[in-house]
């Protein structure tokens, strides 16, 4: 059957913002497109889509039941090894984040290098600026006037600054409880908070605003669910290229998870870099995750399935899994490993103890290195990178109760 998408009509939205706090006065430069970018093909059967801001998906797929997501295509030739949507686009000095290398950890977890990629010195403190940074510069592109997403944490912070700075306005679909933390900075940069209860809610709001002419959706809005923007998950492939300049091509990189997107443009980044010749295999990309999901559908699930739980592990709670992050861990041979809380914790009490400041998520991905370095699927000579996807400093579960 297609794909139940949320339908739900709200209020048609007010006229753009014109002199709010949220707001800039002058737009920046409009961003030069790659000339070689082509539009979007489906990440399962290939077929080709014209560029657009609508985010649906692949309707040849949907038809026989399967909800895949699209990707960007350029033609060969279109950027180096690593091809960019924009060149230039818009930036407030996101990337280039520095790779970490932890020998007393790796000694203590028996491999032969461990190293964290710091995203949490980002602009906005993760790895989501990588993501909004392509998405402002294609709602430039398209003639947008207001971002509109479903997010509570890092991802809303991210759009309201970006948001601000491009003078495009921001509308943000949030839980009930937001942290103060983040409301704040929201409310500071003026963007529009909207609370529901639930993802069918957000996302339905997401849907109705994107149908209106000038709002980009920056975030997933279907269920079955496809992920984010698909040129905006492009941000995420210079991870890829900075991890090799900056330690050599790593045997495993560790990543933390909800729908994918992050795994998803990581594998795309080294998937161009072996297509360009510049790294004869691709690194093992491990998705954690804080109850069983992807892990589920890997051992045989509907990918389509909702597989609900509760964490405290904010960044990457939610029920569903996404062909997106699927092809990262199948296609690079890695998988996923479940991560609970106490040991997400506890994995946070060595980070800290190191010196290194992690959201409960991102310090699973310590437990996760554990459990497959005991497990047999990291090597004693391995070279390992745990994405640091942002620090404790806005993470609601910070800090650990102390026994």
């Amino acid at each position: 059957m297609p794909a139940p998408v949320m339908h739900f009509k709200f209020a048609s939205p007010s006229e753009p913002p014109t002199d709010s706090p949220g707001t800039a006065r002058a737009r920046p430069p409009q961003p030069v497109r790659n000339p070689g970018l082509q539009g979007f093909r489906c990440l399962r059967c290939e077929a080709p889509y014209p560029l657009t801001l609508a985010n649906d998906g692949c309707p040849a797929c949907r038809a026989t039941g399967v909800h895949a997501g699209l990707r960007a295509s350029y033609r060969p030739e279109s950027g180096g090894p690593l091809p960019m949507p924009y060149t230039p686009g818009f930036t407030l000095g996101e990337g280039g984040t520095p790779l970490l290398e932890m020998p007393e950890l790796a000694r203590e977890f028996g491999v032969a290098r461990l190293a964290l990629k710091d995203e949490s010195s980002n602009p906005t403190g993760s790895h989501k600026d990588r993501m909004t940074a392509v998405g402002v510069a294609q709602a430039l592109d398209f003639g947008a006037h207001t971002l509109v997403l479903a997010s509570s944490g890092n991802a809303a912070i991210s759009a309201a600054h970006y948001a601000w700075a491009a003078g495009l306005g921001c509308e943000v679909a949030t839980y009930e409880g937001l942290p103060a933390a983040y409301a704040r900075q929201l409310d500071a940069l003026g963007a529009r908070r909207y609370t529901f209860a639930d993802n069918a809610g957000r996302w339905a709001f997401v849907r109705e605003r994107s149908q209106h002419a000038g709002y980009f959706a920056l975030t997933n809005y279907r269920l079955p669910a496809l992920g984010s923007a698909p040129l905006a998950i492009e941000g995420y492939k210079p991870i890829a290229l900075e991890c090799l300049n900056e330690g050599g091509l790593p045997d495993h990189i560790v990543i933390p998870t909800a729908r994918g997107d992050l795994a998803w443009g990581i594998y795309a980044g080294f998937r161009d870099l072996l297509a360009a010749g510049r790294i004869a295999r691709l690194p093992r990309l491990w998705l954690v995750e804080p109850f069983a999901r992807l892990s589920r559908v890997l051992a045989g699930g509907a990918l389509n399935g909702a597989y609900p739980g509760h964490t405290a592990q904010f960044s990457t709670a939610g029920s569903t899994v996404t062909f997106l992050q699927w092809q990262a861990a199948v296609a690079s041979g890695g998988g996923a490993v479940v991560v609970s809380d106490d040991q997400a914790r506890a994995a946070r009490q060595k980070l800290t103890a190191a010196g290194v400041s992690a959201e409960l998520c991102a310090a699973g991905g310590l437990d996760a290195v554990r459990q497959l370095r005991e497990g047999g699927a990291i090597a004693g000579d391995a070279h390992v990178v745990l994405m640091l996807t942002a620090n404790a400093s806005r993470d609601p579960s910070w800090p650990d109760e102390t026994a």
